[in-house]
């Protein structure tokens, strides 16, 4: 599917601001020539210019794998990269600062996210970033709210579209950064430059309930499906990333039991246990999506078969990934003809100079393909043989010795992941813990397959995803209903819930022994978001939000050690050894701000601890 960028130019509180608006619905809105000016009172008086004014929010939404060439958004205990110059490393060593300096940074580095240029580029995914092109975006819904007095071209429906999408990016922004950073000022009007910035910081749960009240009015404004309603006819069939009313109900619940969580209700009332009627009202909120969704087929779980469109696509029609089951993504800035930014693979096979390795420890999430944890006797894990019978999602996502990771013959030794002591691919630059992570790439994603040809190698790491609003549920209804078995009125329970994921990628439901009490069923949800949402960057805010980043079971990484037996391949003389220590204290449950930010008023307050 071709893009197509449009391009307005602006006047923005007495500063001209270059605005390049695209979104991956790939139609275009604004009929502009790339360099024209137009009054501001133009932009917003009809449906077609306002509508492109909207899109310029959207383009502030944070690609995370393709931020600074080469995202490096696992910040917890899922990976080691095999260079160090990255954000990852920094935060490894508890230099959250990093965020502001490190390559990999999608909280902003400020060499390039900080440049206002870059960040309205379509082009430039590098640019996006939480923390600058949030505020940005944040800004911008708050200009548009202003002015849509002067939507007067438009029918009801169409202004109902404009304001429900401001709202809806004003709470996103909000949510994003709030996330990272904790309770924020929240403004909900257009500052006028010569007004004073003395907005105190509000705690989280405030924070919260405001964004919570601009998810729920963009909610009642917004369509489940544009295809379906007249605004939406010009572009149909083009519309899947336009902002509808599944989108805000989603983010409205995650919102919600986010703010319910024991980091943020501790940051709120001093209690860092969850909060039980936030969690309910997520739940209930929860429960809204997925009837609506399985009422009108807006989004499904991917069948099993195709399981990797949700990450990635190769196909001749250049097709985004996301399958069915995707509810919301990042744009796609920009074309992937190779493998420049994917650092999953490997060097010898086109791949970067370097490897996301999968750490050893992080291995061990997986279950067996009988539904047990490794941990549990009556799994049948065989440690002397450890890669066998496994969760059939292990196989989705994780790379062992002796895995096929090319079709073509013509990559010789290189057809298969040597990570054996001493192997081919098991080096400084190539891997260092003897694992890696398809997810993201297929058999054909490499030099010798040519898979990535012509553009047609396309793929998104998942911002929410239908699998994810079932697990969250899951997570509401246990700490708001109270126990696994509980449901929100009319909906499925927990435990059905968690078991819908399972059943989906055929594991078994769950062992009854972990549904009996809170406190098991927990502990298996942990696992199971580990294991069907990893790698898509959730892990080190649900360690955050759990209060567990600092918990001694996710702060060591680790290597795989061992030789391959000469006749039946399989690893043995087996070594697990620490290869880094995460450094966490209480300080790094949240970000540090920028120092010329909390130095602006007095009542703008740093982080504890930094």
């Amino acid at each position: 599917m071709k893009k197509r960028i449009n391009t307005l130019k602006m006047t923005i509180v007495l500063t001209i601001v270059t605005c390049t608006l695209i979104l991956s619905s790939c139609k275009k809105y604004l009929d502009q020539a790339p360099e024209a000016t137009i009054n501001a009172d133009d932009a917003f008086v009809d449906f077609r210019n306002f509508q492109g004014f909207v899109e310029g929010c959207q383009n502030q939404v944070v690609d995370i794998i393709r931020t600074v060439d080469f995202g490096d958004y696992n910040l917890a205990d899922e990976t080691r990269r095999s260079v160090t110059f990255v954000m990852g490393d920094a935060f490894d060593n508890g230099n959250y600062w990093g965020w502001l300096t490190q390559y990999g940074s999608y909280f902003g580095r400020t060499n390039i996210a900080a440049n206002y240029t870059n960040m309205q580029n379509p082009l430039i995914a590098t640019a996006k970033s939480t923390w600058y092109g949030g505020w940005f975006a944040i800004r911008r819904a708050n200009l548009g709210l202003a002015n849509l007095d002067k939507l007067v071209n438009a029918t009801q429906e169409e202004k109902d579209l404009i304001k429900g999408q401001l709202l809806f990016f004003r709470a996103y922004f909000y949510f994003m950064i709030m996330r990272d950073w904790g309770g924020l000022p929240y403004l909900d009007k257009l500052l006028e430059p010569t007004e004073e910035m003395k907005y105190p910081r509000l705690n989280y749960l405030q924070t919260a309930l405001k964004a919570d009240a601009d998810f729920a009015a963009a909610a009642k404004l917004l369509p489940i499906n544009w295809d379906n309603i007249e605004a939406g006819q010009k572009t149909l069939g083009s519309n899947r990333q336009r902002i509808n009313k599944i989108m805000a109900l989603a983010f409205q619940a995650k919102n919600l039991l986010y703010a319910a969580s024991p980091l943020m209700n501790k940051e709120s009332t001093g209690n860092a246990a969850y909060n039980v009627d936030l969690c309910k009202k997520a739940a209930d909120l929860f429960a809204q999506v997925m009837s609506t969704c399985e009422s009108t087929g807006m989004y499904t779980l991917q069948p099993w078969a195709t399981y990797s469109d949700i990450f990635y696509k190769v196909t001749t029609s250049r097709e985004l990934s996301g399958g069915t089951e995707v509810i919301f993504n990042a744009p796609y800035y920009a074309p992937t003809s190779n493998a420049g930014s994917n650092d999953w693979g490997l060097p010898t096979c086109g791949f970067v100079l370097q490897n996301n390795c999968v750490a050893a420890n992080y291995v061990k999430n997986w279950g067996m393909n009988n539904g047990l944890p490794i941990s549990d006797p009556a799994s049948g894990y065989n440690p002397a043989d450890p890669w066998v019978n496994r969760d059939p999602r292990f196989y989705k996502s994780i790379v062992v010795d002796g895995d096929k990771i090319c079709n073509s013959t013509a990559a010789g030794v290189d057809q298969f992941f040597q990570s054996s002591n001493g192997a081919r691919h098991r080096s400084n630059i190539a891997n260092i813990t003897g694992f890696m992570s398809n997810k993201y790439w297929g058999l054909t994603c490499n030099k010798f397959d040519n898979g990535w040809a012509n553009q047609q190698y396309r793929w998104l790491c998942p911002i929410l995803r239908l699998s994810d609003v079932y697990l969250m549920y899951a997570e509401a209804v246990l700490h708001g209903y109270g126990t696994p078995q509980s449901s929100s009125s009319g909906s499925i329970t927990a435990v059905a819930a968690v078991n819908k994921i399972r059943s989906r990628a055929t594991v078994p439901d769950l062992d009854p022994k972990f549904t009996t009490s809170k406190d098991a069923f927990m502990e298996q949800l942990v696992l199971e978001r580990a294991v069907e949402l990893s790698f898509e960057g959730l892990r080190w805010n649900d360690l955050r939000r759990w209060l567990k980043n600092g918990d001694a079971r996710y702060l060591e990484k680790t290597e795989l050690l061992f030789d391959r037996h000469p006749v039946t391949k399989k690893p043995i003389n087996m070594q697990e050894r620490l290869i880094f220590k995460r450094v966490v204290s209480d300080k790094h449950n949240w970000m540090p701000f920028p120092v010329n930010t909390v130095t602006l008023y007095e009542s703008f307050k740093q982080n504890p601890g930094w």
